[in-house]
């Protein structure tokens, strides 16, 4: 069988997500490559990486997210990091940190956000990095719901052009890059993303990752269990014979679930097997991703 399995990789800077899934791609001489959630290139840490059968799960791995970056305010710039041309600039050594921590819970919970004018937001069918290229970047970018569990202070740096350092618990979809613009502007300032770390994304953690120069430099590549990132689901174990079944496409009855319906779960037959997702409906486990089947 070919390779298989998930990969959880340091991306360093420089690299866009697509490069790590075609280096994988040449290392594992596997084509079946994906990630689980985009990185920019000037961002490191996390980045899931789905290898065979494994692609087949990205949907249903957990949406959090959790970042460590530093805000620079008092500078605005086309693409909302230091990678874009500078805007606009302005003193911010009456800034202080107690101003910050009044401002920081607007944008907490479910928030409306903006993303930046460069990004891989689609608007009508084209990417906003295309149409920045092209100089035809809408002049009213389209408002996103995304979600902010979180923003921890981990260390405040006053002066001419302060800067801020927190940790950051998100849900999908949210650009860390509009928070800092968008809380630069509500202090009156500016601000930009200086820099940003990813820390944990879609069931992996940083301290458990690999880092792309290891592989480069030759070390194997590290495959992990398919169910690994999937513990947030329920577990349902079947018979040997409603395994069988199940695995041809049936749904088995699972005794004395308590699941609401629509919920995913993880498969398993009596030897502790793992055969795929499937979703509970009216007492009966319908399969949804079937990875052994018959």
């Amino acid at each position: 069988m070919s390779s298989e399995g998930f990969v959880n990789l340091d991306k360093p800077a420089g690299w866009t997500s697509h490069d790590c899934v075609a280096k994988l791609r040449r290392l594992l001489r596997e084509r079946r490559i994906g990630h689980g959630g985009t990185l920019d290139p000037a961002v490191t840490g996390v980045l899931p990486i789905a290898v065979g059968r494994a692609t087949r799960l990205l949907p249903y791995l957990p949406s959090g997210k959790t970042y460590v970056g530093t805000i620079r305010f008092g500078l605005q710039t086309s693409t909302d990091d230091l990678t874009g041309d500078r805007l606009a600039e302005a003193d911010t050594s009456h800034l202080s940190r107690e101003a910050i921590e009044a401002a920081l819970p607007q944008f907490l919970g479910h928030i409306q956000q903006q993303p930046p004018q460069v990004s891989a937001v689609q608007v009508q069918g084209q990417r906003l990095y295309q149409l920045a290229r092209r100089g035809e970047a809408p002049t009213e970018l389209p408002w996103r719901t995304v979600e902010i569990q979180s923003i921890r202070i981990l260390q405040w740096r006053s002066g001419s052009q302060a800067e801020l350092s927190v940790e950051i618990h998100c849900g999908a979809g949210t650009y860390i890059r509009s928070l800092a613009r968008d809380l630069g502007a509500v202090l009156g300032v500016g601000g930009t993303l200086a820099e940003l770390r990813r820390t944990a994304s879609s069931g992996f953690d940083l301290n458990q990752s690999t880092p792309l120069t290891e592989l480069l430099d030759g070390a194997a590549v590290p495959l992990l269990a398919l169910d690994l990132p999937l513990q947030h689901l329920a577990k349902v174990q079947l018979s040997a014979e409603t395994s069988d079944r199940w695995r041809q496409g049936q749904a088995m009855p699972v005794p004395d679930s308590v699941l609401p319906d629509a919920a995913p779960v993880r498969v398993y037959d009596l030897n502790g097997q793992f055969l795929g997702i499937g979703a509970i409906a009216a007492g009966l486990c319908k399969p949804k991703v079937v990875l052994a089947a018959l």
